[in-house]
């Protein structure tokens, strides 16, 4: 249910109806908008009068929210979100030189970086070099979920003390995949935003520890999931009071024979219909070959998404993981270029 206040509702009404909807054991959910503020109502497991609300001051209308994700609904917030991320965003300190990012927006984010921090001089290194060639965004995974138990896993902890020291270097705001609700409050410490990985979509406890952290979230789509799916893992998140969610399509389990996923592009258009959250696409995950990712990445801004992500290695055939799919850096930057050529097209610019 959407409650919608009108355009002069005092900060008081706001509060009375939200006193109200608490009394009725049901939660809510504040969404100011650029010229009115509306109250999402959740909790309910049986339909609700309207009228119970309908009346009370500083109400103009009572909508009922009909699909099963309600915050993640442009039916409760017309308006896109636009999530702002600065380098240092953990620290509370921004980062000298570390813009702001708004993703979201009308300018295209591009994420780039290594799979996995492997040491200090490869981070350091490609993060320079990222940022020289425009990248707005360093990822780099410090805890790495791998299929085999014998596969390179991550640096863990110096890991993310190595991100850290690269975003100070850069400017370049971090993200990095939490993987376990004991390890939140030392992602929090060193990255910007709190990567949800495909294979931890649908792992309930994280999504509500992240919901509950002040840092933006990125979450990946499981690689089985239906958008509905995806959309109730950010109901998760938002339901504990975290906004700011990011959504990531990464490829999906199907027949492909040639590629490592297969890149659900439709899913783009789709996710902006009918969700106010901004959607980054990461054709690195779904082609599993170098060779692939930009092509897919320039389709994926032709659709729609707000961005991408990539993964790029300064040796890739050295890599510890994901060695196939990492761009080169002279790849990352032939890459950029033909985004710069694109988005205008689009009536889009590449973030600066």
């Amino acid at each position: 249910m959407l409650i919608v206040m009108r355009t002069d509702a005092t900060a008081e009404e706001v509060d009375s109806v939200c006193r109200a909807v608490r009394e009725a054991k049901l939660t809510p959910h504040p969404i100011p908008g650029k010229s009115r503020t509306a109250i999402g109502v959740t909790g309910n497991l049986a339909p609700v009068d309207p009228g119970a609300f309908a009346g009370l001051p500083g109400v103009i209308e009572v909508i009922r929210v009909t699909r099963p994700f309600k915050l993640t609904n442009r039916e409760m917030k017309p308006e896109d979100t636009i999530v702002h991320v600065r380098a240092g965003h953990c620290s509370n300190k921004p980062v000298a030189g570390g813009g702001p990012v708004d993703i979201g927006g009308p300018e295209i984010v591009v994420i780039a970086g290594p799979c996995s921090v492997e040491s200090h001089e490869q981070t350091i290194g490609v993060a320079a070099e990222l940022k020289r060639l425009g990248a707005h965004i360093l990822r780099g995974g410090a805890f790495k979920p791998r299929t085999s138990p014998y596969a390179f896993q991550g640096l863990g902890a110096e890991g993310l003390k190595i991100l850290a020291e690269a975003s100070t270097q850069t400017g370049l705001p971090i993200v990095s995949e939490l993987m376990a609700t004991d390890d939140t409050q030392l992602i929090e410490q060193h990255v910007d935003i709190i990567q949800i990985g495909a294979r931890n979509m649908q792992n309930y406890a994280l999504l509500k520890r992240a919901g509950r952290s002040k840092h933006p979230v990125f979450l990946k789509r499981g690689m089985s999931s239906t958008l509905e799916e995806f959309l109730l893992a950010a109901e998760y998140v938002m339901s504990e009071g975290n906004r700011n969610v990011i959504l990531c399509e990464r490829g999906i389990r199907a027949f492909s024979d040639y590629s490592r996923f297969t890149l659900d592009l439709s899913i783009v258009p789709e996710l902006k219909r009918i969700t106010h959250l901004p959607v980054i696409v990461d054709p690195s995950h779904a082609a599993g070959k170098r060779d692939l990712v930009i092509p897919l990445a320039r389709a994926a801004i032709a659709a729609g998404a707000d961005g991408v992500m990539v993964e790029v290695h300064t040796n890739p055939k050295k890599a510890l993981s994901d060695a196939a799919q990492a761009l080169t850096l002279d790849m990352f930057a032939a890459m950029m270029d033909d985004l710069r050529l694109l988005a205008p097209a689009l009536h889009r610019r590449l973030g600066s």
